[in-house]
């Protein structure tokens, strides 16, 4: 390769690099940078009391076993 092939090579890598810069900004523009992020509220360690009208020494209780009948199976599952 002779020197002047070299720096053609050299001239036309730089020319394509400064177009394909511009024609990148016009297709990808930027955002604006305006957002904002959302504040989230700290957790702490208070807890709440539930509604007595829902909770309280005469409700339902859900993990106790409920049996319908005799059942000669111990097994239900």
């Amino acid at each position: 390769m002779k020197q002047k092939d070299l720096a053609l090579i050299i001239v036309i890598i730089i020319v394509s690099a400064v177009i394909s810069l511009f024609v990148s900004r016009l297709i990808f523009k930027s955002a604006a940078h305006q957002q904002q992020a959302v504040v989230v509220q700290p957790i702490t360690g208070n807890f709440e009391r539930p509604a007595q009208a829902y909770f309280n020494s005469s409700s339902i209780d859900p993990t106790k076993v409920i049996s319908i009948g005799q059942s000669a199976n111990p097994n239900p599952f």
